[in-house]
C-alpha cells in the first residue's frame, strides 16, 4: 500500500451478513422508502424474530436479500436499497445495529484525532 500508509487509518467492516440487514432497522420507513407500505406487517414480523437487524440471517436461503426477494419482486438493491436507507436515516440505523455503530464511531474518532 505504500510507504504513506498508515495502519492506524485503516478500520475494515465486515458486515455479519447483509446490507438488507440494517434496513430492518426501521420496518415501517424501510417499506415506505421502497414504495410497499403494504409490507410493513412483513418486515416487522421478520425484524421481531432477532436481537438486533444484523442477525437476520439463518441460512443462504433466509439472508436479509432473500427475505426481501421474497416479499419484493423485482426487488433491486442498489435504487431500493439506497432509497430505503436514506427514508431510515443513519440514526436509527445506528441505534440498532450495534455494530455497525461501533464501527461508524472509530472512522468518527480518526477524523478528530490528532495525526
Amino acid at each position: 500500500m505504500g510507504a504513506d500508509f498508515n495502519l492506524s487509518r485503516f478500520v475494515p467492516f465486515v458486515v455479519m451478513h447483509e446490507f438488507e440487514g440494517l434496513l430492518f432497522s426501521d420496518c415501517e420507513a424501510f417499506a415506505l422508502g421502497i414504495g410497499r407500505t403494504d409490507l410493513i406487517s412483513k418486515f416487522q414480523d421478520i425484524r421481531d424474530k432477532f436481537a438486533t437487524p444484523e442477525e437476520i440471517n439463518d441460512s443462504p436461503m433466509t439472508a436479509p436479500s432473500k427475505r426481501v426477494e421474497a416479499l419484493v419482486a423485482g426487488y433491486q438493491k442498489p435504487l431500493l436499497g439506497i432509497l430505503a436507507a436514506l427514508e431510515i436515516g443513519l440514526p436509527r440505523i445506528r441505534a440498532a445495529c450495534p455494530n455497525f455503530s461501533d464501527w461508524l464511531a472509530r472512522l468518527e474518532a480518526l477524523g478528530s484525532a490528532d495525526l
